[in-house]
């Protein structure tokens, strides 16, 4: 049987905000997707808290992204498996539409 050829993880711009008063996806900004976590960015826990809020917006496990550059710095490139592109971004514009509707 053949294979088509391998799909590349889809791949995401986050400007984070560590420290903030609750975690959310606050829409977008240019390219990037405006994070916000309760985390501090000390040891990595920012990170971790933006990885396992992506993971939840996206109905993915935590295991399945990966911080590919960015780890000290406010602007971070995040790699999904398992989701191509175009579905990635449906999936957090339907998180971001439903945040809205309830503001």
């Amino acid at each position: 049987m053949l294979k088509g050829p391998p799909r590349r993880p889809a791949r995401i711009v986050i400007h984070l905000t560590p420290r903030a008063g609750r975690d959310a996806l606050d829409g977008w900004d240019g390219e990037a997707l405006r994070v916000r976590v309760a985390a501090p960015p000390a040891d990595g826990r920012a990170n971790d808290a933006l990885l396992r809020l992506l993971a939840g917006a996206l109905g993915l496990a935590p295991s399945r992204l990966r911080l590919v550059s960015g780890a000290t710095s406010r602007r971070k490139l995040v790699e999904v498996e398992g989701i191509e592109a175009e579905e990635m971004l449906r999936r957090l514009e339907a998180v971001l539409l439903g945040r809205s509707r309830r503001a």
